[in-house]
């Protein structure tokens, strides 16, 4: 296939639909109306979205169950006590129940000081940027130094390509039929592909790049093919080129 505009409008008329969600951590947000529950219970399965996908679905509504119809309101008044009793019996991979403690405790401090986590990541965008790369190196950086557990969130220093923070942003900035666009202030034109090995394949089998890792490099030039395509919407056709790989038997979310 040629990565035209065309083919690509073609896959995502297809499976850019909400049938087409389950199983992926995306649909933890829908549970949610209030944008403030939305945008944690969205960071929390973005944070988690490595390993194998049932795995994945059974740790975020480990997390989740315990705050109830309202996330964002039940972090604002826990305190780090009752979330490290809360979470103490936790594990995914290698994140521990005293990380996710430490991670959502900070969550809850963050919407504290800043009102929500879209404040706090506009404290670091630039509408005159061209993508959001270094506002997402600020909001990652202010993120950690409230302490936050490094297994959930990457190191600026290191340049992955921050696939599940880009993946946490695609779902908060862009809103269809499937990303529900639960924050106003940053432009969907700025957005990064949340590059993982699948989408580093799909983009090599289409000719979009020759790199071979998973770099925020690589990321940046698959994202400089697709704002050629639609440049108001780099990230329109995530979802629907990674349906197939991750609604097989199989599938990973690496």
């Amino acid at each position: 296939m040629r990565p035209t505009r065309e083919y690509f409008e073609r896959v995502y008329d297809e499976f850019n639909k909400p049938e087409f969600i389950h199983p992926d951590p995306l649909e933890f947000v829908g549970r949610y109306k209030a944008p403030s529950d939305r945008e944690v219970a969205g960071l929390v399965a973005a944070c988690l979205a490595y390993g194998k996908v049932g795995q994945i679905l059974a740790s975020v509504e480990k997390v989740l169950a315990p705050m109830g119809g309202s996330p964002a309101a039940w972090l604002k008044r826990a305190d780090r006590a009752a979330l490290k009793k809360t979470y103490a019996g936790f594990k995914h991979r290698f994140t521990t129940g005293a990380e996710m403690a430490v991670f959502t405790a900070n969550i809850g401090k963050a919407l504290r000081e800043n009102g929500s986590l879209e404040a706090l990541f506009l404290k670091g965008y630039r509408p005159v940027e061209p993508t959001v790369e270094e506002a997402l190196y600020c909001f990652v950086d202010a993120f950690n130094a409230l302490g936050c557990a490094p297994s959930l969130t990457p190191c600026p220093e290191h340049k992955s390509s921050f696939k599940r923070v880009n993946l946490y942003l695609r779902w908060m900035v862009r809103k269809d039929a499937v990303d529900p666009g639960v924050w106003k202030g940053v432009s969907p034109s700025k957005l990064i592909v949340p590059l993982d090995t699948h989408m580093r394949q799909v983009a090599m089998g289409l000719g979009m790049t020759r790199r071979k890792d998973t770099s925020m490099k690589t990321a940046a030039e698959i994202t400089a093919f697709f704002r050629k395509i639609e440049p108001a919407d780099p990230v329109k056709y995530d979802f629907a080129l990674t349906r197939a790989g991750i609604r097989g038997n199989n599938a990973r979310i690496l």
